[in-house]
């Protein structure tokens, strides 16, 4: 096992035993049919991982102005997920339901993904 993939199962593990499950969700919009005069329903592809949700802390807000007030901060382990999450989709933490917001960071030397770092908005 090469020593990036060990640190993938390190961050997985660390973030299982301190943090909690985090559901991704995936919606794919039904694309209108003009024959039809309407659009299949809405898929929802959905995914757990592990995550810690943080605080942003008074030196993250000074030096970045696109923090908002009540914006939190998600890591999620890469370990095991099937697709990596991405800005349109949503994450559920402690049954509350957050957007994902720019920037989207990906932990990911040479070429093995570790940590997701996410900016959610509720």
């Amino acid at each position: 096992m090469a020593f990036y993939d060990e640190m993938a199962v390190m961050a997985l593990e660390m973030i299982t035993e301190f943090g909690q499950p985090v559901t991704i969700r995936a919606i794919t919009v039904g694309e209108y049919d003009p024959d039809l005069g309407t659009a299949p329903p809405d898929t929802i592809t959905e995914q757990t991982a592990q995550g810690i949700l943080l605080d942003f802390t008074g030196q993250e807000f000074q030096n970045n102005s696109l923090i908002k007030q009540g914006d939190k901060k998600l890591k999620i382990a890469a370990q095991g997920l099937a697709w990596a999450p991405g800005l349109l989709n949503k994450v559920v933490v402690q049954g509350r339901t957050w957007s994902i917001v720019p920037p989207l960071k990906e932990i990911n030397p040479a070429g093995t993904p570790i940590l997701y770092e996410l900016q959610v908005r509720s």
